[in-house]
């Protein structure tokens, strides 16, 4: 039960308190990143504490991993038990710390595409199509993408015609991914594998990737910065008495 005394906040009120407009908040309802509002006598939305709590930390869990992921999230957030929510916040840190993980490794591997080509080929450096799947935390369906956008060129095995993926094809397929997880298309991304391929020309694709890292540090950055807001939606704020 509400305490009457405590000052209920009209929709134009709440989204002029975080910089929202009054759709956007009826939105937010909606789609449950909100509790649902109570409604006064004359059936206008009233808004309370806990709403301001749950606004301020989509807000910024929206700075940090997007608005789309975020909505999608804060209704685990904001109803689950604090194990739950506490896990899964946790997964947030880690998903950034592996993304860039994967950006280091394009790195490397682009180093190893310009300087390559006169190690001789080892068949036992090879990789299956499931196991550079698993390394890259990516589906083997994107692999065959990529190998039919002519992005990564793996070899077939003489007897079985199975993919095996060598040093370079395996480089390919690191610079692919990482800069797929940054929102690149696959058209400019091809380009900069052929130039690299025929020239040895890298240095556009070093500076994708390391803005690639910059974005994934300022998300780590922004996802430190709405721990406070987190904080009290999931410990300090209990979830509030549905509306009737």
């Amino acid at each position: 039960m509400q305490n009457p005394q405590e000052y209920a906040s009209s929709t134009a009120e709440l989204a002029h308190l975080v910089g929202y407009s009054t759709q956007q908040v009826r939105d937010l309802e909606r789609l449950g990143v909100l509790p649902p509002a109570e409604r006064a006598a004359n059936g206008y939305r009233q808004y309370r504490a806990h709403h301001v709590v749950a606004l301020r930390a989509y807000r910024s869990l929206a700075a940090a991993i997007g608005p789309v992921p975020a909505r999608a999230l804060m209704p685990t957030l904001r109803t689950a038990s604090i194990d739950v929510a506490a896990e899964r916040i946790d997964l947030l840190h880690l998903e950034i710390a592996q993304q860039r993980q994967r950006v280091r490794e394009a790195l490397s591997a682009l180093d190893a595409i310009v300087e390559d080509s006169t190690v001789p080929f080892d068949e036992t450096d090879t990789m299956a199509i499931g196991e550079l799947a698993e390394a890259l935390g990516v589906r083997a369906s994107a692999l065959r993408h990529w190998e039919e956008q002519g992005l990564v060129l793996p070899r077939r095995d003489d007897r079985s015609g199975a993919r095996r993926y060598g040093a370079d094809a395996i480089a390919a397929a690191r610079i692919t991914a990482a800069l797929r997880a940054g929102g690149y298309p696959l058209p400019p991304i091809r380009r900069v594998i052929d130039l690299i391929r025929a020239h040895g020309d890298s240095d556009d694709t070093r500076m994708l990737l390391r803005q690639r890292l910059g974005d994934l540090t300022g998300r780590s950055v922004a996802l430190l910065a709405a721990s406070a807001d987190l904080h009290a939606l999931i410990v300090d704020s209990p979830p509030a008495t549905p509306a009737r």
